[in-house]
């Protein structure tokens, strides 16, 4: 398979940043490397992540394929989440995109976010990165 140049966009690649990048996906699939968890330790291990929102962000990845989602048939039921192998396949990339932020964003990051999960856009501005800086230093 021939690989497109760095001047043009893979579909698949556009596809995968997008599938990956969505709010909160992340941190659950970092989550679940460790271990398979049920949904209230996600729930509880990452702040200001609604039930809504696991619960969507869950569905999404498991049609995917990323996550598989294993019913306990206990009193009270409960459901488990863990990664498939094509999700495990995220671990090399998850890991080197936490040892990135280690080294290029600001400790205090979730500090300067009223969520505690800064926006992209706002660790531009606070790196003073930007369209507004760049025209600001000419």
């Amino acid at each position: 398979m021939i690989k497109p140049p760095f001047g043009t966009v893979c579909p698949r690649y556009h596809y995968a940043v997008e599938l990956i990048g969505r709010r909160w996906a992340g941190a659950i699939i970092r989550m679940l490397l460790a271990e398979p968890r049920l949904f209230v330790e996600l729930a509880a291990s990452i702040p200001d992540l609604s039930d809504r929102m696991l619960a969507e962000r869950l569905r999404e990845l498991e049609q995917e394929g990323i996550v598989v989602r294993t019913v306990i048939p206990e009193i009270p039921v409960r459901i488990e989440y863990a990664l498939t192998p094509k999700g495990r396949a995220l671990e090399a990339s998850i890991r080197a995109l936490g040892e990135w932020a280690e080294k290029w964003l600001p400790t205090d990051i979730a500090e300067r976010s009223t969520s505690g999960s800064p926006s992209p856009s706002s660790v531009t501005a606070a790196k003073g990165h930007g369209k507004a800086a760049r025209t600001a230093r000419r």
